[in-house]
């Protein structure tokens, strides 16, 4: 399998420049599979670490590793990555980062869990059963040859605005479901050869230990899933079709990681595009095409309202949600509130 050289300390360099005058804040995309005894002793550091650098986002332990993607300024997500990586194991910790013009974060969370991308299989060990690592420069001629099984291992709603030709949908709306179709799936057989991918490498890298465990021995996995392939594949050269989607306000990214015109619904958070947001469906942070016969009437007027305090505190220069929001006094709201929809059937 052929492997792409690791690029120089000077183009390291320089594409961090680049990325921190793209930019005023740097996403960066990171998870390492590695055995954590006690994941609880590592919290109150890494937490501090973050609030002191104004690092936002979500960070989660757990036995097998860590698994998260922050925002900040160049210099906090540097801090914080260092600290990281000098966590046991994780020296060699890799991450991905993309220019952002705002905070694409909230809030901050760093949080103890079970798993730190949840599949519900027990006995699973990515750190030791993995499978073997392509490339993104290598992943073109693995898909190509036919007798490959390729698998998008995200969720349908991450599925349905992008993915690498002939790739099968699990059409899962959540990583647990996983075991249950990969147990069920004709092409899933002792003998076959599978490629997988996923968004940043965390789900299809688990995924791969799974099939190692049900007697699956020639099991392949994008390195750094599609944003690493984004980043590095030239679009002419290009498998991928669409966009991918990704966990922040950006909400999905194309080729060099540049932002697609993509929007979120926030009624049922899936990605909805412009031609999309141009159908008579659509209503900023209630409804979407494909959503607004799933919603009753009181969901839609409750979301009709979150919307409206949204604009409000927007015009007012206020934040609604997140660290930065702060309480009004009642002087506030009675005087700025705005009028109440009457609720229709």
């Amino acid at each position: 399998m052929a492997v792409s050289a690791a690029p120089t300390n000077g183009a390291v360099a320089r594409a961090r420049k680049a990325q921190t005058d793209a930019g005023a804040f740097i996403v960066a995309a990171l998870y390492k599979f590695v055995d954590w005894p006690a994941p609880a002793a590592f919290q109150p550091a890494l937490q501090a670490v973050c609030e002191e650098h104004a690092v936002r986002g979500t960070l989660l332990l757990a036995t097998e590793g860590i698994n998260g993607t922050i925002a900040g300024s160049r210099a906090g997500i540097d801090a914080v990555l260092a600290h990281i990586r000098g966590l046991p194991g994780c020296a060699d910790l890799e991450h991905k980062e993309a220019p952002a013009p705002s905070q694409p974060f909230l809030r901050l969370k760093v949080r103890l869990k079970a798993e730190i991308i949840t599949m519900g299989v027990p006995d699973i060990n990515p750190a030791r059963d993995a499978g073997t690592y392509v490339e993104p420069e290598a992943w073109n001629a693995l898909i190509a040859d036919p007798d490959v099984v390729v698998i998008d291992t995200r969720n349908d709603y991450e599925v349905a605005i992008g993915t690498f030709e002939g790739a099968l949908n699990p059409q899962t709306a959540t990583f647990s479901g996983f075991p249950d179709w990969a147990a069920g799936a004709e092409a899933l057989k002792p003998g076959a050869k599978v490629a997988m991918f996923c968004t940043g490498g965390i789900r299809c890298e688990k995924a791969t230990a799974l099939l190692s465990a049900r007697g699956i021995d020639e099991v392949y996995h994008l390195k750094g899933g599609i944003l690493s392939y984004l980043e590095r594949v030239p679009e002419a050269q290009s498998k991928w079709q669409g966009a991918c989607f990704v966990f922040d306000e950006r909400v999905a990214v194309g080729h060099g990681l540049k932002p697609s015109s993509h929007a979120l619904c926030r009624a049922c958070g899936w990605a909805v595009s412009e031609e999309q947001r141009a159908h008579p469906a659509f209503r900023p942070g209630v409804s979407c095409p494909r959503c607004i016969d799933l919603m009753t009437p009181a969901q839609r007027d409750r979301f009709a309202e979150r919307q409206r305090q949204m604009e409000f505190a927007q015009a007012r220069g206020v934040a609604h949600l997140g660290t930065d929001a702060r309480p009004r006094s009642k002087d506030d709201l009675r005087q700025h509130a705005p009028k109440t929809r009457s609720t229709t059937a």
